[in-house]
């Protein structure tokens, strides 16, 4: 029998009798009436424009970046049922939950004139009942991708493994019962609860209550779903080959062991529905706390190996795991981490050794055997989703300056390989500045905004360009660092469109600033270690500073 006609069949079998149950119905948001999609030509003189003398390549590659991810906008249709237009990981014929909500992240800077956030409005609408919501979707039915479907309505099992050979494998709950009734996907289908962090990464641009009101119950339905069917009887969470595709620390995980990334993003999940909650005045802020330093207690009693001062996953039986991986700097974004496991972890980014490579962070240590110097996809290879994990991470725990160099090599790697292949990869080289490769040689997806689109667009505007808003108090953060002109026309926070130029007056020491707003803010920037706040009126103004 031909492959196409196996793979059909396979199709109809897996979905057969499958999503009978109610979807979406936790969702209370707008349902967005149809209207063309944007173009790139006829939109860009909307777009936040940067400038940035120093480095013209920077500005090129921004440009690039915003005119392929207007190649991946698309729009909801009767068939697939989906309710907003929206971003596309351009990787296959569906939509991905992770791919889409990093995709968001840099979306926000042209809120409201290109799809960006309400994109996970279409992962809402079709959340199942359970509160389950599938990390893969069908672009054309809306139909959850068949093989993440329990048609066979067993307990949680993984379709596709650990990388150990062929699946399904069951996972077997180590001191609790199996949760009934079982869940409506398999375990392949629920990794990577980002969300409510992709939620308030747009909080911050827009500072729109009401679309987190509108999300909070989508939002706790998944995080129960999740500690339902995922927590193990030690309390951590369990994970597959999902996670991190081929990494080599997946057979380890086989039949339930847990991950210390899916663990430490459920801490960060519950910390993050408490800031929610204490924006809009709902529920209670105390009981996600409570929730998330019990399970930071757990990551850090069972992960934590106090010799090799770093976190590891741990097995079925509950002992730590071998293998180094980026999972571990997911505990500084959770908030898991003390101050000296923050520092230890700090130091593993700067170790030439580990993950302090040329083009920083590769997803596995380069002191690990299966490490892949041209990256190997989860072998090694930079990925603009973990990159961002660990940059908002080392921001939380106050090591800016290094958050800020790892954001600016990125994007200075990205721009050297856009002027030399002419476009943006899925991943790129540890090692060398070049694109990522497959373990067999292979290249990764080229043209991908997609997710990569985060570095050249939004790392560009807020480490380079230095701008960084906080629209719930109606403060943009400005650190100029350049020595040369910057800044951006058309930025866009809170409403408001903001064109701003910081011109240095060397002779003089000190840079002159120059505003025209729309409407009233309050900047504050920071230059040199000095830091002034003004509040801009409506209109144009000049201003020094030292």
């Amino acid at each position: 029998m031909k492959p196409l006609i196996v793979f059909f069949l396979l199709t109809i079998a897996l979905t057969a009798g499958a999503q009978t149950d109610r979807q979406g119905i936790y969702f209370k948001g707008e349902h967005h009436p149809a209207s063309p999609l944007p173009q790139f030509e006829a939109t860009r003189d909307w777009l936040p424009a940067p400038i940035y003398d120093e480095d013209p390549k920077l500005v090129m590659t921004y440009w690039k970046a915003w005119e392929l991810a207007f190649n991946h906008f698309h729009q909801p249709t009767p068939e697939n049922g989906f309710i907003s237009q929206f971003i596309d990981a351009a990787f296959n014929d569906n939509i991905f939950l992770w791919d889409t909500a990093f995709m968001t992240m840099f979306c926000n800077v042209a809120n409201g004139i290109v799809p960006g956030i309400h994109s996970l409005d279409n992962f809402y609408v079709k959340q199942h009942e359970s509160g389950e919501i599938s990390r893969e979707i069908n672009r054309t039915t809306g139909i959850d991708f068949a093989p993440w479907i329990n048609r066979e309505r067993k307990p949680l099992f993984s379709r596709w493994g650990f990388n150990t050979g062929p699946g399904p494998v069951a996972i077997h709950y180590a001191g609790r019962e199996t949760p009934e009734p079982p869940p409506s996907l398999t375990l392949d289908a629920l990794d990577h609860p980002v969300l409510a962090w992709a939620e308030l990464e747009s909080f911050s641009f827009t500072g729109d209550t009401s679309r987190l009101r509108a999300v909070r119950e989508p939002l706790v339905r998944y995080y129960e779903a999740l500690k339902k069917y995922l927590r193990q009887g030690n309390g951590l969470y369990v994970t597959d080959w999902a996670g991190m595709d081929n990494s080599p620390r997946n057979p380890f995980l086989s039949g339930g062991g847990t991950g210390v990334d899916i663990s430490a993003e459920m801490v960060m999940f519950a910390r993050q529905l408490g800031v929610l909650d204490g924006i809009t005045g709902t529920g209670d802020p105390q009981r996600w706390d409570r929730e998330a330093d019990s399970l930071a207690e757990q990551i850090n009693r069972y992960m934590w190996d106090p010799d090799r001062r770093f976190y590891f996953d741990c097995s079925l039986a509950g002992t730590r795991t071998p293998v180094k991986t980026i999972a571990a700097f997911w505990t500084l974004l959770g908030g898991v981490a003390t101050r000296d496991q923050a520092a230890a972890l700090e130091a593993e980014l700067r170790n030439p050794r580990t993950f302090g490579r040329i083009h920083p962070v590769p997803s596995c240590s380069a002191d690990e055997p299966g490490y892949v110097s041209r990256g190997g996809y989860w072998r090694g290879a930079v990925w603009p989703s973990t990159n961002t994990m660990v940059i908002r991470g080392l921001q939380q725990y106050g090591y800016r300056d290094l958050a800020r160099e790892i954001a600016m090599k990125h994007i200075h790697a990205v721009a050297e390989i856009c002027a030399t292949t002419g476009t943006i990869w899925e991943n790129y080289a540890p090692d060398s500045v070049a694109p990522g490769r497959h373990e067999n040689g292979e290249p990764v997806v080229r043209d991908m905004v997609g997710w990569s689109g985060i570095g050249p667009i939004l790392y560009f505007l807020e480490f380079a360009v230095g701008l960084k808003p906080d629209a719930a108090n109606n403060i943009l953060n400005w650190e100029i660092r350049s020595p040369m002109r910057s800044g951006c026309e058309r930025f866009r926070f809170n409403g408001h469109v903001i064109s701003l130029v910081a011109t240095p007056q060397h002779g003089e020491k000190k840079t002159h600033i120059s505003v025209k707003t729309d409407g009233p803010f309050t900047l504050k920037v920071t230059r040199d270690g000095t830091t002034i706040k003004e509040s801009i009126p409506k209109g144009a103004l000049e201003l020094d500073i030292p």
